[in-house]
């Protein structure tokens, strides 16, 4: 008999990390569930701790290194689950994560995404995700109607906590694979076009922040980036996943800057609809790169303002 989730968790040079991760998940109070680790061709010590876990639950795969998108992707495939869940492999979840989804499940079938609200930590600092215009009485859950609306702060689906029924990625299509950053938002765009998100808002995710910094070391020009402009025919259709994107393409644009290519900026500056912006965003943007500079240097401080400078919000 199948379980009723999978969780395929992908795993690239997370041997400090990923022990933790398979912890929060063997401890869940939901136990019907299978864990697929997806090993990214690791070069650190992440398949010794991997293979020191006993537990049935467990299948580990090894592939060449061909990024998070394509070891998703084949963990979709080994999965015999019809629900899946997504962990990250230096992310954690409340031992009562599983339940609740299996609860979101069950009382709103018709979803193409479930989703969990969720923290992240920066050194010891805890930031707690807020979500537009969302009932704030506790323990709250429900259909989203429009996907894009609620999550021009924070995303209502993030890597670590939302499970997309098998059957919609067979649908809609998996993770692109030609992508290395901002994989993740371009699934959710498509699914959050064509069906509805459930979401609850007791939190029972914690983001491990702790090694984004890996990640801000590279070029954007390094990778392969999400193409905002895949969406223009449903933007015109669509206003607020308009202002959705827009807000990740001030999120490049600005990051462009930094990195002084001041032409792929300005082609993405360009293409915002500046009522999509506040007047603090726009003087941002405009002001000397030393001043941008001084922001993200309390980047913590503005993430506890909910103003974030990460990529794909």
């Amino acid at each position: 008999m199948s379980p009723y989730f999978s969780v395929v968790i992908p795993l690239y040079n997370k041997a400090k990390d990923i022990s933790n991760t398979i912890a929060s998940v063997l401890s869940q109070t939901f136990k019907d569930f299978e864990i697929i680790v997806v090993n990214d061709g690791s070069t650190d010590n992440s398949l010794a701790v991997l293979e020191a876990i006993n537990d049935k639950r467990l299948q580990l795969y090894t592939t060449d290194n061909k990024g998070v998108s394509h070891a998703r992707n084949f963990g979709v495939k080994k999965s015999s689950a019809s629900l899946i869940a997504f962990l990250d492999a230096d992310d954690i979840w409340k031992p009562q994560h599983l339940d609740h989804l299996k609860s979101l499940h069950e009382t709103f079938p018709d979803c193409g995404m479930y989703c969990k609200a969720y923290n992240r930590i920066k050194g010891t600092t805890i930031i707690t995700s807020v979500f537009k215009d969302l009932p704030k009485k506790k323990e709250w859950k429900g259909v989203i109607d429009d996907y894009f609306h609620y999550s021009t702060i924070n995303s209502l689906a993030s890597s670590s906590s939302i499970a997309i029924p098998k059957s919609i990625l067979d649908t809609i299509g998996y993770f692109n694979e030609n992508y290395t950053s901002g994989e993740d938002t371009d699934l959710w765009i498509r699914i959050a076009l064509q069906y509805p998100t459930a979401f609850d808002n007791t939190i029972s995710v914690t983001h491990n922040l702790n090694a984004e910094e890996k990640l801000t070391n590279t070029t954007l020009k390094s990778r392969k980036l999400f193409d905002l402009n895949n969406f223009l025919d449903e933007e015109k259709q669509h206003p607020t996943l308009k202002k959705y994107l827009d807000l990740n393409r001030y999120a490049l644009a600005f990051q462009y800057k930094l990195e002084q290519e001041e032409q792929l900026s300005k082609a993405l500056y360009n293409n915002i609809d500046l009522r999509h912006l506040s007047k603090t965003q726009q003087w941002v943007y405009k002001s000397p790169k030393f001043i941008s500079i001084l922001l993200l240097k309390f980047r913590d401080l503005l993430r506890r303002l909910h103003v974030d400078l990460r990529l794909f919000s």
